[in-house]
């Protein structure tokens, strides 16, 4: 038996046993059916051990690289029994296969990484914690919308990566800085600033640099649309209402603005 011949059945011999199934049933299996009408001369030796010749070794070969691919014992039979099938389509077909099993334990990892992925994703904070940064408001009441809406988008993966990592310091911090921004939008709106004006539209331009430092890369594009979700959805507008009435509207004006001259 040739050492290249050993190696790929030894190979062969643990994938088998690390997927749950004797390789020495096969081979049991297969001895009594090749040689069942053979003469007990010609398959043992005088010291009692069963002999393979270059050609048995091929189909044993044959069989256990089935076998480790998830045939059944019938099915390999057949395979192998096929009149129109030459050794070299059994190692194309088998080539195949094992390049289709490749590619299907790679995404089943690429899941098993997503998963792990998204469990460390989210706002790890302890409720203590949440309600110290937050209070009463809930930062993911609408975590499941979502994503479901902007889940498959980069955007949204970005920012759960970033927020995976933040501590309550870090909350705390963007908590400072979203309340410090919003008290001078309003004295701006108080004063009667014009969404168009420079005082706007550099706030508005802080609100999207804000976005990209803490969560995600924010295009004026991008802005623009979340300008115009702030008086689409009623909830955003609601928000931005509740700090001053009509915020919402302004804010979308200011950045559209602020869009307009970067453009």
């Amino acid at each position: 038996m040739s050492a290249i011949r050993l190696l790929v059945l030894g190979a062969v011999r643990q994938h088998g046993r690390a997927h749950g199934y004797q390789v020495r049933n096969d081979l049991e299996y297969w001895g009594a059916h090749e040689w069942s009408n053979a003469k007990p001369g010609s398959i043992y030796s005088r010291a009692g051990h069963r002999r393979y010749e270059d050609d048995d070794l091929d189909r044993l070969q044959q069989i256990l690289f089935y076998r480790a691919l998830g045939f059944p014992l019938d099915q390999v039979t057949a395979l192998l029994d096929d009149p129109d099938t030459n050794p070299r389509e059994h190692l194309r077909r088998q080539h195949r296969l094992l390049t289709a099993r490749i590619a299907e334990l790679q995404r089943m990892a690429e899941a098993v990484e997503h998963a792990m992925e998204a469990k460390k994703m989210g706002i790890n904070l302890t409720p203590e914690e949440k309600f110290e940064v937050f209070g009463d408001h809930d930062p993911e009441q609408y975590a499941d919308e979502v994503e479901q809406r902007w889940g498959d988008t980069d955007a949204y993966r970005e920012s759960q990566r970033r927020a995976a990592r933040y501590t309550k310091d870090d909350w705390q911090r963007i908590q400072d800085e979203s309340k410090e921004w919003a008290d001078r939008y309003t004295a701006l709106m108080a004063e009667g600033a014009e969404p168009s004006g420079e005082q706007a539209m550099q706030l508005a331009e802080e609100h999207r640099l804000h976005i990209a430092r803490w969560f995600y890369e924010c295009p004026y594009e991008m802005h623009r649309c979340l300008g115009d979700m702030y008086v689409d959805d009623e909830r955003f507008t609601a928000f931005y209402d509740a700090m001053r009435p009509g915020m919402g509207r302004h804010l979308r004006d200011a950045i559209h603005a602020n869009a307009d001259r970067h453009a």
